[in-house]
């Protein structure tokens, strides 16, 4: 019966040892479509009460803006500048009526903070604020895990401790922060965004724009040379005399200087090229602020954002709409 076995084996093929066969690699192409990102955000607003008397609150400050009206034109913005293929939702907005606390344990009350705020004490250190706490006290963890949120947007103000963004979850990466300490047993990776209603829109495209380059870095870390398309994406004509791109969130692509968006010295440079990814079609124009908006922080980091691509189609093994790595870092190959 053995020899009769080992017969069958070998005339039909089975005397090999079983191998798990590796899946083939994601072939380049140009027609994978696009994949369009929605956000389920959990957006906390810390807005504790100032005087207890008068009901006046910390959003109430002179000059200041509303967290609401802010959420809402920093969506607008990503949804326009990602060419539709970048949309929030804020599935919950809870509002905290107290200063967050501290890593340390320290909380501000209303008083010692508004010294701080002017001057007249130095603010309180360590600065950071106490993730964890925050991720326990608003259940986090169990919601990114059930699935219900993608990401968590924390409004506060100066002095509050938070990241302009930080990402956590299993093999978490630096998003402009070293990743948060002790959450590699969730599941997914996610990113807590940092935004001071002190600020405008603009400063908070500044705390995205440094989310994508992070995320951007990450995509294309294992690219070299002409591969490595983010790295000629972000270049500029101090860095790259002569072969501008569209430069980084600091620098444009004349910029001489970190934030000198608003130099009026010419430069070529190939950025208007990117609205024609993939099919580069080696455009190099003469550019200065005036293309992007005259030194207006806002202005600047739509346009920016405008040329990231975001088509359908696959090469070196990343999509052509970078957009879904901007949005998710689960997909960022790791």
């Amino acid at each position: 019966m053995s020899f009769l076995l080992k017969l069958l084996r070998k005339l039909f093929g089975l005397s090999k040892p079983s191998v798990a066969l590796k899946p083939d690699p994601v072939k380049d192409t140009s027609i994978e479509p696009t994949y369009r990102s929605v956000n389920r955000v959990l957006n906390i607003v810390y807005n504790p009460t100032m005087n207890a008397a008068t009901g006046e609150k910390l959003t109430d400050q002179s000059g200041w803006q509303n967290p609401d009206d802010l959420a809402v034109g920093f969506s607008s913005d990503i949804l326009q500048t990602s060419h539709g293929m970048a949309r929030y939702e804020i599935v919950e907005r809870i509002e905290v009526d107290a200063f967050p606390v501290l890593k340390d344990g320290f909380r501000y009350a209303p008083s010692l903070y508004l010294d701080a705020l002017h001057g007249v004490t130095p603010p309180h250190q360590p600065y950071d604020v106490d993730y964890a706490a925050i991720l326990e006290e608003f259940n986090i963890v169990e919601r990114i895990e059930n699935d219900e949120i993608d990401e968590v947007w924390v409004f506060a103000f100066p002095y509050g401790g938070f990241h302009e963004s930080v990402m956590a979850g299993k093999d978490a990466f630096w998003c402009n922060a070293h990743p948060l300490e002790n959450t590699n047993h969730i599941s997914r990776r996610f990113i807590i965004m940092g935004f001071s209603y002190e600020r405008g829109v603009g400063e908070m495209l500044e705390s995205f724009g440094h989310r994508l380059e992070s995320m951007m870095e990450k995509t294309f870390s294992k690219k070299h040379g002409e591969a490595n398309l983010w790295e000629r994406y972000t270049r500029y004509d101090k860095r790259n005399p002569g072969q501008a791109e569209v430069g980084n969130v600091h620098f444009a692509p004349n910029s001489e200087r970190d934030y000198d968006w608003g130099n009026m010295k010419e430069v070529p440079s190939y950025c208007d090229d990117w609205l024609n990814f993939p099919d580069f079609k080696g455009q190099l124009n003469q550019v200065n602020a005036d293309d992007w908006g005259n030194g207006d922080i806002r202005l600047h980091h739509q346009w920016w954002q405008k040329r990231i691509p975001h088509v359908a189609g696959r090469q070196n093994g990343i999509h052509n709409n970078w957009w879904q790595y901007i949005m998710n870092a689960n997909e960022v190959d790791i």
